[in-house]
């Protein structure tokens, strides 16, 4: 079987596609990840064949004119490698037009804002791309998923602000990178107090030197949500929380007076591995750091920003797995992380969602459903 995999989101969406492309390759399927140029790192020393032949989004650019750019980009691409199955990103749209225009199922890969977004609002843009292309048009706002799509969460845990049918549900596997390990020195943490891990992502830091005239975002709201105060509100509040924590900055720069002896920053850490040894996640709320979350059984505090954020912190919060941090401030940081902690509660719905994860197929399963959809041309079953 050949697969062709499409990504053109952020370097977590890559992350996302990464487990399925190795799995598989590892079947023995050939595999051909189409990504733009400063993706192409994520799949390096994969048993995958990558290409950087995608023009990167701007940030308004899904489903706007820039989609029949990357569709043009893709459609020969598709026509010589002969891909009989799609993978796309969950917001990479060119790739299901292409699959329609080659007779060839396609099937997106939840990540991020892909999970969030309302299909009927995109319809009428798509099918302006559609015309743009000399493509048919569709009157089915669910077209994009007529294949069905991927899930990393059990149904009832799903955050899929709206459910489509044929929807299959895998269990990503606990890490990503392969040979991953955590620094010595965190096994001389103390351990009498509560592991706190917190990290803002790895797009909020891209934005740390952002002009905010220039995109058009108001000032005030840039004062409160660009990356310094978010992490500086994220280290100033654990400081008031009775924990050991350890903070991924992701570069960002932290004011001295914000740091406290029992918070610990660092660039970057395997969050996966540390998540199995603790007791609370201050995050952003990404949907792969929720997913990691979940995973592992940890419950949140969600400090949201903007994209898919505010729904997952919605979401996390209304699963009871977590609460939200309703504003950019130390105080409220400190407030929603004692909340979690202090209440039992948390880590015991955390731990029963855990168990239904563990509960549904990992990556091999859909590694064998894809394989029915490539060979049958039906849509995915619902797990």
């Amino acid at each position: 079987m050949r697969v062709l995999c499409t990504v053109t989101g952020k370097p977590s969406h890559a992350r996302a596609m990464l487990p399925l492309a190795r799995a598989l390759a590892d079947a023995r399927h050939e595999v051909l990840v189409v990504v733009p140029p400063e993706l192409t790192h994520v799949f390096t020393d994969e048993p995958v064949t990558v290409l950087g032949a995608l023009p990167a989004p701007g940030a308004s650019s899904r489903v706007g004119p820039q989609l029949a750019d990357t569709y043009r980009a893709l459609i020969p691409v598709a026509r010589d490698f002969g891909p009989d199955l799609i993978l796309r990103d969950g917001t990479e749209f060119a790739a299901s037009l292409v699959g329609d225009e080659l007779g060839v199922p396609h099937v997106p890969v939840p990540s991020g804002s892909g999970n969030v977004f309302d299909p009927a609002l995109v319809l009428k843009p798509l099918n302006e791309r559609r015309a743009e292309l000399g493509l048919a048009t569709t009157e089915d706002p669910a077209a994009i998923f007529r294949y069905g799509r991927l899930d990393c969460m059990p149904p009832e845990l799903t955050f899929i602000a709206n459910p489509t049918p044929h929807t299959f549900a895998y269990r990503q596997p606990a890490t990503v990178t392969r040979d991953e390990r955590l620094p010595e020195w965190l096994a001389d943490l103390p351990a009498d107090k509560p592991l706190a891990v917190a990290a803002i992502g790895t797009a909020l830091p891209q934005f740390k030197d952002l002009n905010p005239a220039q995109f058009n975002i108001p000032a005030a709201r840039w004062q409160k949500h660009n990356p310094v105060s978010v992490l500086d509100a994220m280290v100033a509040g654990l400081a008031r929380v009775d924990c050991v924590a350890v903070v991924a900055t992701g570069g960002v720069p932290v004011r001295e007076e914000s740091r406290s002896p029992h918070v610990h920053l660092v660039d970057s850490f395997a969050q996966p591995l540390l998540l199995q040894c603790a007791q609370l996640l201050l995050t952003h709320g990404g949907y792969n750091s929720i997913r990691e979350a979940v995973g592992a059984g940890v419950p949140m505090a969600v400090l949201p920003v903007f994209g898919d954020q505010p729904k997952n912190a919605e979401r996390a919060e209304e699963l009871g797995l977590g609460a939200r941090v309703e504003d950019v401030d130390a105080a409220q940081v400190a407030k929603a992380c004692d909340r979690v902690l202090q209440d039992p509660g948390f880590t015991a719905r955390a731990r029963q969602a855990q168990r239904r994860m563990l509960a549904l197929p990992g990556v091999a399963g859909a590694v064998k459903e894809l394989e029915r959809v490539a060979a049958s041309g039906t849509p995915l079953r619902e797990s």
